[in-house]
């Protein structure tokens, strides 16, 4: 049974729109073409993001009439992206929704012309992306998730659902820059919460044999996973691996919660693209993309998974589940 509370509103705006605009009459017989970029596996359906599609259709770009979808998806190879990004400026797309951070920065190298929109940057000022989130600057705008920032909050409902643990085990891509300073924030909180911690970097697949090694054998109390396309394609294997060495962990994604994960605490995926469609349709209207504030998501989910606390052996506080949006029994 799933016991779920959502918020309807990203951002202080109401997503669902009431009607669809005029201005979609306006631009009779223009078709707007959307690049989507992401370091992701192509999804089964081959399409850009559901949430994203149906935000924009209640702005009145209805898929297949007035606008058309370009996406491209690197399935993990990162060194993809650039092709990938190119190829879209070739099409001369109209706006580049960009997903994950490494896919932020191919689109970027790609174009300084061609609108990029930020569907929930994890750290866009500290990498680099943008000179501020008042004022981005270029041709750059969007969301951020504040991934960076809430990497320590995530430490601390983990320790509070695991409160006599004494050592973490942070596993992150040591080639995403957005991804080591998450690491940096967990060393930081993992010294005020006096936690000693298990730095399990990665780069290849391969290198997921050695982390998982190096916690068999350094048996740490707890895990926090970060979470880009590449680590989310071995989830699997750390999500088996975790229930049986019974190893407490939070990630950031909630479908790794769904997947048999203990814990996850994040913005939602789909309040993400809502938003990023409110930045399209500005953008397509005239706004200038550097000069719109990125917005940080102010709604952050917390998703528990009570059946995976059963089967590590560990109780769940009250406290902690009275503040879940989902709980999974």
């Amino acid at each position: 049974m799933n016991v779920r509370r959502r918020s309807l509103t990203v951002g202080g705006m109401t997503l669902l729109a009431a009607h669809v605009p005029l201005f979609a009459q306006q631009q009779a017989g223009r078709i707007f073409r959307i690049g989507f970029l992401s370091a992701a596996p192509i999804p089964a359906d081959g399409r850009t993001p559901m949430a994203l599609r149906q935000a924009l259709a209640n702005f009145g770009y209805v898929d297949g009439k007035n606008v058309v979808y370009e996406g491209r998806w690197a399935e993990g190879r990162f060194a993809r992206l650039p092709e990938l990004a190119a190829d879209l400026v070739r099409l001369r797309v109209d706006a580049i929704v960009v997903s994950g951070d490494q896919a932020s920065v191919a689109a970027k190298r790609a174009t300084v012309a061609i609108p990029i929109i930020l569907a929930g940057a994890s750290d866009p000022v500290g990498t680099g992306m943008i000179v501020s989130l008042a004022r981005p600057g270029g041709n750059i705008t969007g969301t951020s998730a504040q991934a960076t920032e809430l990497s320590a909050k995530r430490l601390e409902l983990l320790r509070e659902a695991v409160p006599k643990a004494a050592r973490v085990a942070v596993l992150w891509n040591l080639d995403n820059a957005a991804m080591t300073r998450r690491y940096q924030r967990l060393e930081d909180a993992a010294r005020m919460l006096r936690l000693s911690i298990l730095p399990l970097g990665v780069r290849e697949s391969e290198d997921f044999d050695v982390a998982l090694s190096t916690m068999t054998r350094e048996r740490p109390d707890m895990l926090v996973m970060t979470s880009d396309p590449f680590t989310t394609l071995n989830s699997k294997r750390v999500i088996e691996f975790n229930a049986t060495h019974r190893i407490p962990a939070i990630y950031e994604r909630e479908s790794l919660v769904q997947e048999g994960g203990l814990m996850s605490y994040g913005p939602n995926s789909d309040e993400v693209f809502r938003l990023v469609a409110v930045y399209v349709d500005k953008i397509f209207k005239g706004a200038k993309p550097g000069e719109l504030p990125v917005e940080q998501m102010d709604r952050v989910y917390l998703h528990i998974n009570l059946k995976t606390a059963k089967a590590l052996g560990i109780t769940i506080p009250q406290s902690l589940l009275l503040r879940a949006d989902e709980v999974i029994q």
